[in-house]
């Protein structure tokens, strides 16, 4: 019992306890030793440095003790989920006794600076004055206190310097956790809902922080922990980089789109025409940062209309906006329009609940509804709910009752229930409350906003609606269209970047009237929870194909993706093969071979029939296995590992519905740079003369992460406007010079 308690605990655990006991030792013998002939104030550095490793190895062993106890709780709960509360209540003593530690251990840090600049300054002023003081006179005489001294220096400079990088865990949560993928999640899923609601608090969202109840954060903690099961066979976080790192390597650069259409003239019109709206809909200072790096305080102040706050009271009043108004005032500013179009709008920093501006354009006869895209905490939550859920007939209204094509809805008719992204549903639900809120079959006399303006004789009678948002706001404005669109056929969505949100269905059912732009290599319209599995298996696969990669280390990484996967491969019906296990004496466990895992990649083994090869960091290795017998019988085991990840991208946990982009995908793709241009070239005139192609392009081929350097900057909205009127210019040129040829 002792034995496997002390294999538990961490080396640096071991280290730092020890070193700190040695520190309190050593610092109780010199106060011992120098206190009849030192002044107080000469042995309050030793005193202080003492102390506080006494208390820091207590706390290690509270720490400790802590650790055990909600590991244990952790291991409970995933077989019995009422202890879900006792789990958090444990998780937060721990991480309390963790930050109580780390501020010990930064005390030491400050107590051991203050130690080195006293004792060079008295042992420099004993040379001096010579006193009675044994510290001085290590200095001189005495040179087993000499010595003592000095080893008591280096031990606390030891402790301060060790203390900064081994952790605040004190245990291996492995010693507990084994190869339980469950255990794991659950483990996983605590981390992620403190942390988020932590940050959140930052944010000035303290009520938080007292949730009890499952909550938003608790889905989106509870997906981000199933996302980081591979931990379960200890396969490490670096481990995952490097094959993100390879896979970005081997990614191509450029794609061939000799055999797509491009995408047509009136699309990309409408799309270059309303980019601006969904752009302005940022009127935080998020996107300042990147428009101006160093005054983008400024920028934003000004673009609030701080400077002009005598103008207040005309501008037009939004629901959650400031005191000054400067969300209308800033949204405006940027559009460049006057304060009477903008009718509606809502600055909003809840859950599930989108900002919104509606413009009434009467030179253009059309109504413009923009929808913001991430840019609070409360919209990463949004983001977030990624699990599929069901659309009801009210979500697909207009492709029920719209004037589509009769068999896209024959399709969506016939093949109920249909699926969408879950915090994008609800915020569109909601969001349609806002806009338009009545019901069809609502008897009552009252209308909703929209249809008081677009109804008989409104004011607005006859025009054209375009739903407009950037990233979230566009998949959100995507599902406001689909219940829109039966009451007002008028209507066009675009979505700039948006985030996959309906089953394939319905994204080829409202491909006439929605458009959804992707620039390039932008994340956020390949992201999905399949996506992000299917990147994890992607990274490895990577690795294994690279030539100059370590093959012990695709081995191993195949060995631990097989067996993170084992839950997810479940559903899987594979036979075991009773000669594939051993039985080790001594723990009556049964033990998998390395390389069995890659030959029963599918079987339906359950977590007490796996057991972890490795402890902590220490791999077990059967010294009587002949593993070249093996390697001979397996043959090439690497390609075996790449058909079972292609095996498990079919069974993911769960099994979670594919999310694809809605409506008509149109890829904007920047064309090869020529090579003769000068390399002194400015970067901004080589930014100018690039061009750009759009493509329609087919959705299945965004359902893969692509690892790119400009993965992040592409998502940028400008740089779609950007390369949306580079395409426009040479559309508008080449129609031109076909003109001149045929006068």
């Amino acid at each position: 019992m002792w034995w496997s308690r002390l294999k538990s605990i961490k080396i640096g655990t071991i280290i730092a306890g020890v070193a700190n006991v040695a520190v309190m030792i050593l610092g109780g013998f010199l106060v011992y030793i120098a206190f009849p002939s030192c002044d107080g104030h000469k042995i309050y550095p030793i005193v202080f440095v003492s102390m506080a490793a006494g208390i820091k190895f207590c706390t290690m062993i509270k720490t400790g003790i802590v650790q055990e106890e909600t590991a244990k709780t952790v291991v409970d709960s995933a077989v019995n989920t009422n202890i879900c509360n006792e789990r958090r209540i444990r998780y937060k003593t721990w991480l309390w006794w963790t930050r109580f530690a780390m501020v010990i251990a930064f005390f030491q840090l400050v107590s051991a600076t203050y130690l080195m600049f006293n004792m060079a300054k008295y042992v420099s002023n004993d040379r001096v004055h010579p006193s009675r003081c044994a510290l001085g006179v290590a200095s001189d005489g005495n040179g087993w206190i000499r010595k003592l001294l000095v080893l008591f220096v280096i031990f606390v400079c030891f402790v301060a310097l060790v203390q900064c990088f081994i952790g605040s865990d004190v245990l291996r949560w492995r010693s507990f956790y084994a190869t339980q993928d469950d255990v794991w999640k659950a483990h996983y899923h605590e981390v992620f809902d403190y942390t988020i609601r932590e940050i959140m608090c930052c944010f000035g969202r303290v009520e938080y922080l007292t949730v009890s109840e499952e909550d938003e954060i608790y889905s989106v903690a509870k997906l981000l922990g199933d996302l980081v099961a591979y931990r379960a066979s200890g396969t490490g976080h670096l481990e995952l980089l490097a094959g993100l790192a390879l896979l970005q390597k081997h990614s191509q650069s450029s794609l061939s789109y000799e055999e797509f259409l491009e995408a047509p003239k009136e699309r990309l019109d409408g799309a270059a025409t309303f980019h601006k709206f969904a752009e302005a809909a940022y009127t935080g200072p998020l996107l300042d940062v990147g428009r101006n790096l160093v005054l983008f305080p400024c920028a934003w102040l000004y673009r609030q209309g701080v400077l002009s706050l005598w103008t207040r009271n005309r501008r037009p009043v939004l629901d959650g906006d400031n005191w000054w108004r400067g969300h209308a005032t800033a949204f405006l500013k940027y559009v460049k329009l006057s304060q009477d179009v903008l009718r509606r709008g809502r600055v909003c920093k809840e859950r599930c609940k989108a900002a919104y501006f509606i413009l009434v354009l009467h030179h253009i006869r059309s109504i413009v509804i923009t929808i913001r895209g991430t840019e609070t905490p409360e919209d990463l939550i949004t983001d977030g709910l990624g699990n599929e859920c069901l659309l009801s007939e009210e979500d697909l209204d207009g492709l029920l009752n719209g004037n589509i094509k009769p068999c896209m809805k024959e399709s969506v008719k016939s093949s109920f229930p249909r699926y969408g992204h879950f915090g994008i549903r609800e915020a569109a639900r909601e969001l349609f409350m806002q806009v338009d809120g009545n019901p069809r079959d609502d008897s009552s006399d009252s209308t909703g906003f929209l249809s008081s303006l677009l109804g008989a004789g409104g004011e607005c009678d006859g025009y054209n609606v375009q739903i407009v948002g950037h990233s979230l706001g566009g998949s959100i404005g995507t599902l406001l269209g689909l219940r829109l669109y039966g009451r007002f056929p008028n209507l066009h969505v675009y979505a700039y970047g948006p985030l996959p949100c309906v089953d394939s269905v319905v994204a080829n059912a409202c491909t006439e009237f929605v458009t959804s732009i992707v620039y390039d290599n932008e994340f956020s319209a390949r992201l999905s929870v399949r996506s992000i599995m299917r990147l994890r298996a992607a990274a490895i696969m990577a690795l294994s194909q690279d030539t100059t990669a370590d093959a012990t280390m695709v081995f191993r990484l195949a060995r631990r993706f097989l067996c993170a996967n084992k839950c997810v491969l479940r559903g899987v019906d594979v036979n075991h093969r009773p000669e594939d296990h051993q039985v080790f004496g001594g723990d009556n466990k049964e033990m998998t071979r390395d390389f069995s895992l890659l030959n029963e990649a599918g079987a339906n083994s359950t977590n007490q029939n796996v057991v972890v090869m490795d402890d902590g960091d220490n791999e077990f290795i059967n010294p009587f296995h002949d593993f070249s017998a093996e390697l001979n019988r397996l043959g090439d085991s690497v390609s075996q590992f790449m058909e079972s990840i292609h095996k498990s991208e079919n069974v993911l946990a769960g099994n979670p519905i594919e999310m694809f982009l809605p409506g008509l995908v149109i890829h904007v793709i920047p064309q090869q740079k020529s090579l003769d241009m000068p390399l002194w070239t400015s970067w901004r005139k080589q930014q100018s003369s690039q061009s750009y192609k759009a493509f329609i392009a087919n959705r299945e081929s965004f359902t893969d992460i692509v690892v790119s350097p400009s993965m992040f900057l592409d998502h940028l909205p400008w740089r779609c406007y950007h390369a949306l009127r580079k395409v426009l210019e040479a559309q508008n040129a080449q129609d031109a010079a076909k003109e001149s040829q045929i006068v």
